[in-house]
């Protein structure tokens, strides 16, 4: 195992599956301890023991619900001693809902909203001044092409996309020269459990786009993110898709977003 006093660190959110995992993966290889939050205290044990036996590092688990209004507080508290130490922040997390928002559990809407915004926005809060004092350090927000389009039947999930973006892009400027970078990343379909929790088939392909692998979402992500990238979108098909979406009137956008959703 790795002594995560000499090792570089790094915090993942989301952790155990899909894009975050292979992240983690990626991270491990490159010799960072790790620092994994993850809902599943069970699924994140196992990732611990893969992670430290297939690489050789440090691997720290936190089992926590970013849904909890104290999610953050309750995080740092228990990392306040290794806050200087993190590198790389990889805010992972989030998911979405299919269906009415009228129709969406209140409870899920207000948990979507705190996972994929507030507990970003808040964790990037707290982590950030010790970078800045270091120097150095890079943080990685996880977005979706859903950013760039309204989103009928999903429209929590795609504006809360589009904050992250935009909150992103504007961070990446204000750090221009720090030493700190920030990269956001807006994946397209992916094959990840996303589909299960957003309450999609799985089984029925997206329409119009490809799905990509959670691996090939992870490793151009992380090239984006050593070198500094301000944005990266995987995938050929995923680029011309997010520049069709900022070419045509936002209302045809959204009436071809009903469209796909209403066939998920």
């Amino acid at each position: 195992m790795g002594n995560p006093t000499h090792n570089p660190v790094a915090l993942v959110t989301g952790a155990t599956t899909g894009i975050g995992y292979e992240l983690s993966k990626l991270l491990a290889a490159d010799g960072y301890s790790l620092i994994l939050v993850a809902r599943n205290s069970n699924l994140l044990q196992q990732r611990q023991k893969e992670l430290e036996a297939d690489y050789g590092i440090s691997v720290q688990p936190i089992a926590l619900d970013l849904a909890r209004p104290d999610a953050v507080k309750v995080l740092t508290d228990r990392l306040k001693d290794r806050l200087s130490d993190i590198e790389i922040l990889i805010n992972n997390a989030g998911f979405g809902k299919l269906g009415a928002f009228w129709e969406t559990d209140p409870e899920t809407v207000v948990d979507m909203i705190q996972v994929n915004v507030t507990a970003l926005v808040a964790l990037t809060r707290a982590i950030l001044p010790y970078m800045l004092q270091q120097g150095k350090g890079s943080i990685l927000n996880v977005a979706s092409t859903a950013a760039f389009s309204p989103g009928p039947y999903m429209a929590v999930y795609y504006a809360s996309k589009a904050f992250v973006v935009s909150f992103s892009e504007a961070l990446a400027d204000e750090l221009r020269g720090t030493g700190v970078t920030v990269t956001t990343l807006c994946p397209g379909p992916t094959r990840t459990e996303f589909q299960i929790r957003a309450g999609q088939d799985p089984q029925k392909p997206f329409p119009i786009l490809p799905m990509m692998s959670a691996g090939a979402v992870a490793r151009v992500a992380y090239r984006s993110l050593k070198r500094g990238q301000r944005m990266v979108i995987p995938g050929l098909m995923n680029r011309l898709s997010v520049l069709s979406s900022r070419l045509m009137p936002r209302r045809l956008s959204s009436l071809i977003i009903k469209w796909i959703q209403s066939r998920r």
